[in-house]
């Protein structure tokens, strides 16, 4: 196994698109019921790559094992320097350390972009999901019950949070209070 990390392309999106499908359908991070499709997913990493937030996948050779991606955690202006993370791998190829190798290459890249809060949103508590999030450094902030029905039952959804950079330490550079 060769893995690598890199920033996704549109010519990404099948796989991407692909990934993400079987998560919907058959698990439970997602809320989603009906999987977006390739066009949907090309409109995903534009927006994402668009805005200059880093938008990963995570690659075995030439094939694409999983990706991961952050947005701004709301759009407000006063959220300009928190992000939420979205991270998936082929079904078939979870612990394997794919997760882990995505999400720190993320942290490293929300950081450099200038975020200085990530927040994990972790749908129906997947303890594969909490425990990742875990061994990078994320530490358990909230739990919602109920928030979600998918899979005959009510799921509980876990926030995690971790600092990068400065964290709330100082100001973040451009906030006029440098």
């Amino acid at each position: 196994m060769t893995l690598s990390v890199r920033s996704a392309t549109i010519d990404d999106a099948r796989a991407i698109a692909a990934i993400y499908a079987h998560h919907v359908l058959h698990g439970t991070a997602t809320y989603e019921v009906v999987p977006p499709t390739e066009d949907d997913t090309v409109e995903k990493i534009l927006t994402v790559s668009g805005r200059r937030w880093p938008f990963l996948v995570a690659c075995d050779g030439s094939e694409v094992v999983g990706y991961a991606y952050a947005t701004q955690f709301r759009d407000r202006p006063a959220y300009a320097y928190a992000c939420e993370n979205s991270i998936y791998v082929v079904h078939d190829r979870r612990g394997g350390g794919i997760g882990k190798l995505l999400l720190k290459a993320l942290l490293e890249a929300a950081e450099a972009y200038g975020f200085r809060q990530m927040v994990a949103v972790i749908g129906g508590g997947e303890s594969a999901s909490v425990g990742l999030h875990g061994s990078c450094g994320f530490e358990h902030v909230g739990r919602l019950t109920g928030m979600g029905w998918k899979a005959g039952r009510w799921l509980d959804t876990v926030y995690m949070q971790i600092a990068l950079g400065g964290g709330t330490a100082t100001a973040p550079v451009g906030s006029g209070k440098d």
